[in-house]
Formats: C-alpha cells, sequence, structure tokens
C-alpha cells in the first residue's frame, strides 16, 4: 500500500511502508512443500571444497571425506531398478550395515553445509533428491498423509534431514516407521543434529518407553562425530547490542522490502500460523524489524520462535531489534530443560541474523 507516513518526528523518508508479519496468513499447497525440498538459499552454492574445516578439529576434515565418499556411492541405477547401490546392502528388508550417516556436533560446526554439500553431490536429478529440516519433514506428512508421503519419497535416491530432533512420542514413532518403509525402498539417509541418534527425546518425553523406536531410528544411521567451536563467533566480534525503537522503525522505512512488528504481537500471530507455513512468511522480504523484543512467555512459544529463527536464517534475512539482546530471549529454565540446544542454536542464528543487519541503521 502507498503510504506517505512518516517516522514519528521525522520527515516521510520511503513511498512504502514497511510490511508487517503480523497481516500475513500464508497458504502452502502442499506441491509446494515438496518442490521445495532442497537446500535453503544460504546453502545454494556451497560444496564439499568450500568448507573450511577448523585445522585444529581433524573431525573436520575426516567428515568431509567420508561424505564425498557416501556421495560417490550413491551413483547408478534406483534401488527399486536394475542395480543397487554398492554403498548399501542387497537385501533392504535386513540391511547389513546402517543406510545413512548422521552428522553429530554443537552448533556452527558446518553440518548444514556439509549436508548441502552431500546433497549438491549426490549424482542424480535434483527431484530425485529431497532435503528439509526435521519439522519441515513432519508437516510434509501432516500435508499429504503418512502413505502419500512414502509414496512421493521412495523413489528418491536421497533424504537430507537437517535438525533432526524428537519432540514428542508422536513424532518418535511416526518418523520410526517412515524411515524404515523409505530404507525397504531402497532410499539413503543423512542427518545432522546436536544429539546423538540414541540419545533423541532424551528430557523431552519418557524416551525409555520408546527405546525400541528410537533404537530403530539409530540403526538406520552410521554417526559422523564434528568437533568444533561455533563458526559465526569464530574470530568476529560481539553480537551488536540491541537499536532503538525509533532507529528499527526508521530502518524499516527505509529498507525497501522489509517488515515491521513489535515483538509481542508477532509472537501472538506465530501461534495463528501453522510452523510449516514461516517459510512462506518470509517470502520476498529484505529485513525483518522487530522493536520490544522481550524475554518469551513460555516454552510453546519459544519453539513457534526457534521455527521462525531457522528459517530467516536459511533465507539470509537479517534481524533487527531494539529491546532485550538475543541472548536473553529464552529463560534459565528454558536453556537447563529438554529443548536447550534448540534455543542455543536459535541464539545463535538470530545473532548472526542481527549482526548482518547492522548496515540498515544510517551512522
Amino acid at each position: 500500500m502507498s503510504s506517505s507516513t512518516a517516522v514519528p518526528g521525522q520527515s516521510p523518508i520511503a513511498e512504502t511502508a514497511p510490511l508487517s508479519l503480523c497481516a500475513l496468513e500464508p497458504r502452502v499447497p502442499a506441491d509446494r512443500l515438496v518442490a521445495e525440498m532442497v537446500p535453503p538459499p544460504r546453502f545454494d552454492s556451497v560444496r564439499f571444497d568450500t568448507y573450511v574445516p577448523d585445522p585444529n578439529q581433524p573431525s573436520q576434515v575426516e567428515a568431509v571425506e567420508v561424505l564425498s565418499g557416501f556421495a560417490a556411492g550413491l551413483g547408478g541405477a534406483h534401488a527399486t531398478g536394475s542395480g543397487r547401490r554398492k554403498w548399501f546392502s542387497r537385501k533392504p528388508a535386513a540391511p547389513a550395515a546402517p543406510r545413512g550417516v548422521y552428522l553429530d556436533g554443537g552448533y556452527g560446526v558446518g553440518k548444514t553445509h556439509l549436508l548441502a554439500s552431500l546433497w549438491h553431490a549426490t549424482p542424480a536429478a535434483p527431484s530425485l533428491k529431497a532435503f528439509g529440516t526435521f519439522v519441515e519433514l513432519t508437516n510434509l506428512v501432516g500435508a499429504l498423509g503418512f502413505q502419500q508421503t512414502v509414496q512421493t519419497l521412495s523413489g528418491h535416491r536421497l533424504l537430507c534431514i537437517d535438525e533432526f530432533e524428537l519432540d514428542d512420542p508422536g513424532d518418535t514413532v511416526l518418523v520410526s516407521s517412515l524411515l524404515s518403509r523409505l530404507v525397504e525402498a531402497g532410499v539413503a539417509l543423512a542427518a545432522t543434529s546436536n544429539t546423538l541418534p540414541g540419545k533423541l527425546g532424551e528430557g523431552r518425553f519418557a524416551a525409555a518407553d520408546f527405546l525400541r523406536e528410537i533404537q530403530g531410528l539409530s540403526s538406520h544411521f552410521r554417526p559422523l562425530r564434528i568437533d568444533g567451536e561455533d563458526y559465526r563467533h569464530r574470530g568476529l566480534p560481539e553480537a551488536p547490542a540491541p537499536y532503538s525503537d525509533e532507529q528499527v522503525t526508521k530502518a524499516a522505512y527505509a529498507t525497501e522490502g522489509a517488515s515491521l512488528d513489535d515483538f509481542p504481537s508477532l509472537l501472538d500471530h506465530l501461534a495463528r500460523v501453522h510452523p510449516s507455513r514461516y517459510g512462506a512468511l518470509t517470502d520476498g522480504l529484505r529485513a525483518v524489524c522487530l522493536t520490544e523484543v522481550q524475554p518469551v512467555p513460555d516454552q510453546s512459544t519459544a519453539l513457534r520462535l526457534v521455527v521462525l529463527a531457522d528459517r530467516l536464517y536459511d533465507r539470509e534475512i537479517p534481524v533487527l531489534a531494539s529491546g532485550v539482546p538475543f541472548d536473553r530471549l529464552f529463560s534459565e529454565e528454558m536453556l537447563n530443560g529438554g529443548y536447550r540446544k534448540k534455543y542455543f542454536r536459535a541464539i545463535s542464528r538470530l545473532t548472526a541474523l542481527a549482526r548482518d543487519a547492522k548496515g540498515l541503521v544510517a551512522q
């Protein structure tokens, strides 16, 4: 909408007022969810040779070597065709070895970079490879139904699952069943997580009651540990301090394609939009400007914010904010609880996006 609205106390500085995420309620058809199962824009151009291992972390060099070999082993006919991949057993019902790799490591060691590099290096058409976060995979099942999801993905050469986590018993059974069916169909698996496969669900629900499902998931993967410090903070300055409401508002009006919302209203809006639509919520955005950032009030709200942070980071959308710093979004109880790894990842990613937003503020 056209507007001559001025920033309070300022002369008009933009012909068009900023967008409001709170005004958007995107609808995402199921076929778009499938078509978008590719590495996000941030990882369009990454490859194994663009990954820069920390010289003090030999596990990072090893990961590149192992994954390069894994990708090379995925050439040839699909398991349902005339031949089998050499990497895997010939009997899908009783595999002699894991059919996938599982990248386990802390925040910012480059797991997603490596996972996307594997996707790019696998010798198959993009339509025969799928890449998505764990949340996006469960959302796909919700949109298509279990049987249709199995049918859709069974013809794939590779399924990459980023940020693999189990948040509730229902997800445990669902994903265990889905991956078992895909492995039987000859689909190779690759996943990243901050939690070893045998420890999934720990601290979130009565994981011991679902031990068989968790062990079944673990059996599909060869764990590959990647050590190191968060590259987003390696040699970089500390995250910028929050700006004033006036600075954020002025920047939103001065930046084409920016959104402007107060943080409490945005959190309320996220509760009304399914997380599978958070990516669509950011379509066309050049920057996200938030005023009145404050600690999130509860765990459900915090987990929704984690998903939004992931989508913003995937799309390299800078975040300019006023209020409390991003490292104070989550309470000590949250940071010490079962979802702590999700929250630390969100802090790390939002901090990186805050750095990216520094150029939006006039000096």
